[in-house]
């Protein structure tokens, strides 16, 4: 993925949604947390956001244990999509979308207390390596 294909496609994607759900608020105070990509970090995509409004959270450095589509998404689709095989990308792009929407509103929630959990572990341990998540 490029910055430009992220700008173009996925952020305004995400703009869409937003003032679909949020009308009143629209994204002038919305949080964004995504990794540290290249595509989302690079300047057209942050001055993209600026335009938008959208204030993006620091990440940490790359950690699995703290990356939600790592400890839980990921693990959901593969689970989800095993053995199918698609011949064209269209086709997995289109699988992947059904099986997103299929993700109840609760799963997400206990997903982000999870990660909250996970996040507070990283901070008290002050950044150093712990077993038991």
């Amino acid at each position: 993925m490029t910055a430009t294909y992220y700008v173009q496609n996925v952020l305004s994607q995400v703009k869409s949604a937003i003032n679909e759900q949020r009308p009143k608020v629209s994204t002038s105070r919305t949080l964004l947390l995504h990794d540290n990509a290249g595509p989302h970090k690079a300047r057209a995509t942050i001055q993209s956001l600026r335009e938008l409004g959208i204030q993006v959270l620091p990440h940490p450095a790359y950690s699995p244990d703290l990356a939600p589509y790592d400890f839980w998404l990921f693990a959901i689709l593969k689970d989800r999509l095993a053995g199918r095989k698609f011949d064209r990308i269209q086709d997995l792009v289109k699988a992947v979308n059904s099986e997103l929407r299929t993700i109840s509103e609760e799963d997400y929630q206990g997903m982000f207390r999870k990660w909250q959990i996970r996040l507070k572990r990283c901070i008290e341990s002050h950044g150093e390596y712990f077993e038991g998540l």
